[in-house]
């Protein structure tokens, strides 16, 4: 039987008050190493042998990343907390512990195996669904444009559907190619004409036709060369990551149903590669839209929002009673927030309220951006009812996001989330590489509402 290891868990404050209840080696062996009890900071506890006898780590209660590096250093072996914390931060410690334990190994082989943790507590089961969700988005964003294109992307929702056939009521259809001018999705058609692999929709219900429907829309442009208005090379090295929106709305589609939240949910992703070809979209064309409002095409580059359009107008066509889409939109945004803060848009007061609060507890923060109207005049066009980009270098994430409110009714409870889905450095439980942003705030407050 694989022995049992104790973990301490205590906080910087009380680390001399646990200290003094110790085994008289354990205070001499801290104090030999110079042990300071600074957040995250880890010791291994020797028994009178010399044979490992614990682990302590300084974690504290608003810090869920606190046993991160403990998590990837410690020798291998089974872990118990121990701690005098509540269930509800054991809980955000053993999540921090799995993130910190990702790893993105598709193209590269490795033996290092982790240390496993338990509590003694009972934690809620949402823990490991979570942390799935987070690792499956991390990977996604990860994974290079040649194996995740449009067609990749629809073999995902594909797998997702059939997962949750039975026990939801799953059904996937998508509508490819020249089929998106046939069933009136004409901007995302011309967005991603100009690629080799074909510009599709993807969509997924599931749930009960008498529940509440949630309409989850992620932009899934799959790479991003800027079309005609081409990126820069250090400006599209990392654009195999354009598709984090539609990374996050799958994996919360999918912990959500595999929590049996009591609601509908129609899963939309417009899946293009944004390329350059002979038959690319131009800069000064004016093309339609499903909600039948015309776009100039101001440039090629604010693609997002182009394809992002017409999958909320079809989405709003469901009646749904609350629609989120996620999306790394703009560089304006990590200008005005940096790397860590995604910014939150909504037309709804108590929308945006519950998604802040939820961000707060559970370490997962949004900062909400305003709906600024008089900015409006930024996307006008001489020649079309508006433009896709703004006329100014300024508030682009906020010009943006009232593009995407032209095609939102009035009456539905709409929140737009920027994100960046990406992690530039190593950060304590948050890998250098793709970033899961925002989903766990979406996911509790879902959970809270529809529960």
């Amino acid at each position: 039987m694989t022995p049992i290891i104790p973990l301490y868990a205590v906080s910087g404050a009380d680390y001399n008050v646990w200290l003094a209840t110790q085994k008289p080696q354990h205070p001499r062996w801290l104090s030999a190493q110079n042990f300071s009890p600074s957040t995250g900071a880890w010791a291994l506890l020797p028994s009178v042998s010399g044979e490992l006898d614990g682990a302590v780590v300084v974690a504290e209660s608003s810090d869920m990343y606190s046993l991160s590096a403990a998590a990837k250093s410690l020798p291998v072996g089974n872990y118990q907390l121990h701690t005098s914390v509540d269930a509800a931060t054991q809980a955000r410690w053993l999540l921090g512990w799995r993130l910190a334990q990702d790893r993105f190994l598709r193209y590269v082989k490795s033996e290092k195996n982790y240390p496993v943790l338990t509590c003694a507590a009972e934690v809620p089961a949402g823990v490991d669904i979570v942390a799935d969700a987070v690792c499956a988005a991390r990977a996604m964003v990860n994974t290079p444009a040649e194996d995740l294109g449009p067609e990749q992307l629809q073999q995902q929702l594909e797998a997702l559907a059939e997962e949750f056939r039975d026990s939801a009521g799953a059904r996937f259809e998508a509508t490819l190619g020249d089929e998106l001018l046939a069933k009136n999705f004409p901007a995302i058609h011309a967005v991603g004409r100009a690629s080799h692999r074909a510009p599709r929709l993807l969509q997924m219900t599931a749930g009960a036709a008498d529940l509440p429907l949630i309409a989850i829309i992620g932009k899934g442009v799959c790479f991003d060369t800027g079309g005609l208005d081409m990126k820069a090379a250090d400006g599209m090295a990392l654009m195999k990551k354009d598709m984090g929106g539609a990374a996050v709305a799958v994996q919360l589609t999918r912990a959500l149903l595999r929590s049996r939240i009591k609601a509908r949910i129609l899963l939309l992703v417009p899946a293009v590669e944004n390329a350059v070809g002979p038959n690319a979209y131009r800069p000064g064309d004016v093309i339609k839209t499903r909600a039948g409002l015309s776009v100039e095409i101001g440039n090629t580059d604010a693609e997002g929002r182009v394809i992002l359009c017409d999958a909320l107008t079809y989405a709003q066509e469901q009646a749904p009673a609350l629609m989120i889409n996620f999306a790394t939109l703009t560089g304006a945004a990590r200008i005005a927030l940096g790397p860590d803060l995604p910014a939150l848009f909504s037309n709804d007061e108590a929308l945006a309220n519950a998604l802040l609060q939820t961000g707060v507890e559970c370490n997962d923060p949004l900062w909400r951006m305003p709906l600024w109207s008089p900015y409006n005049k930024m996307i006008s066009s001489s020649i079309a009812d508006l433009n896709n980009a703004g006329s100014s270098r300024m508030a682009g994430c906020i010009t943006a996001a009232l593009y995407l409110q032209r095609f939102v009714h009035a009456h539905t409870r709409w929140a737009h989330i920027d994100t960046y889905c990406w992690n530039d450095s190593d950060q304590p439980g948050r890998p250098k590489g793709g970033a899961c942003q925002s989903l766990r705030a979406v996911y509790h407050h879902l959970m809270q509402r529809f529960a």
